[in-house]
């Protein structure tokens, strides 16, 4: 990006001056013989640093500079004069309106090097906003993915919520089992049929059902406690992992028709 300067003098000869001196660094010189004239350049130009004079007709430096920093508070400012208000310019400083104060007549190198260092802080401070531009943004993008995240989660507890309680209230016994042989998942026929009406969760399905109970289509009679009669039903069983990351068994007990009939 081309650094722009803006050098502000009543007098033309030390705006010439000033611009030899500063011509070998490269910067875009605008020059301003009031700061009112300054101020019409500052909105149009994006300027990094002023370099003004005090004393000037119908306003000060100071005043120009306090001026600026109300509406290009960016702007790196600096005081050029021969003349040492003390005052005005302690408390121009003091209140931010003046980065540096510079004497007539000046040290070019000194000058250079104060006028590189203005440089370097206005673009720190240009590149610190954008960051924190960026890094406000990024926020605002993060916050609104967590929000459609937690909407989502929400969504999808609501979902499993029902559909466990429809596979609780299943007219079969569902059991699911992990490939560790544990017992993940019991629905309320598999806790009656099975396990005295215990739970079944974490227990071994080696130890807990019959091995016939695993074989497909096969049909086995259980004795559930409290049952008036013996109950038929038909084995199936289904291998997970076709449809997600699961795996293992899952085990349905479905009652024969005759035995729904009666």
């Amino acid at each position: 990006m081309e650094r722009t300067i803006l050098l502000v003098d009543d007098e033309a000869n030390i705006l010439s001056a000033l611009t030899r001196v500063l011509r070998p660094d490269g910067y875009r010189v605008l020059r301003a013989g009031s700061g009112r004239e300054g101020l019409d350049l500052l909105a149009q130009n994006e300027v990094g640093v002023i370099v003004t004079d005090q004393r000037m007709p119908e306003m000060t430096g100071v005043e120009f500079l306090h001026k600026v920093k109300e509406q290009f508070p960016d702007t790196v400012r600096i005081v050029l004069s021969g003349y040492t208000e003390l005052n005005s310019i302690t408390d121009a400083i003091n209140r931010g309106a003046i980065y540096k104060f510079l004497t007539k007549p000046w040290d070019d190198d000194l000058l250079r090097a104060n006028i590189e260092e203005a440089f370097l802080r206005y673009e720190m401070r240009r590149e610190n906003a954008r960051l924190t531009k960026e890094l406000k943004a990024a926020n605002e993008e993060l916050e609104q993915r967590v929000v459609e995240k937690t909407r989502e989660v929400m969504r999808n507890l609501k979902i499993l919520e029902v559909s466990q309680e429809v596979l609780e209230h299943l007219p079969v016994a569902v059991v699911g089992i992990g490939a560790d042989g544990i017992i993940a998942l019991a629905n309320c026929f598999a806790r009656q049929w099975l396990g005295n009406g215990g739970p079944l969760l974490g227990e071994s399905a080696d130890e807990i059902l019959a091995p016939e109970l695993l074989k497909q289509n096969e049909v086995v009679t259980l004795n559930p406690p409290g049952a008036s009669a013996p109950l038929r039903v038909r084995c199936r069983r289904d291998v997970m992992g076709r449809e997600s990351d699961s795996q293992g068994l899952v085990l349905m007990l479905v009652p024969e028709p005759s035995e729904q009939g009666g």
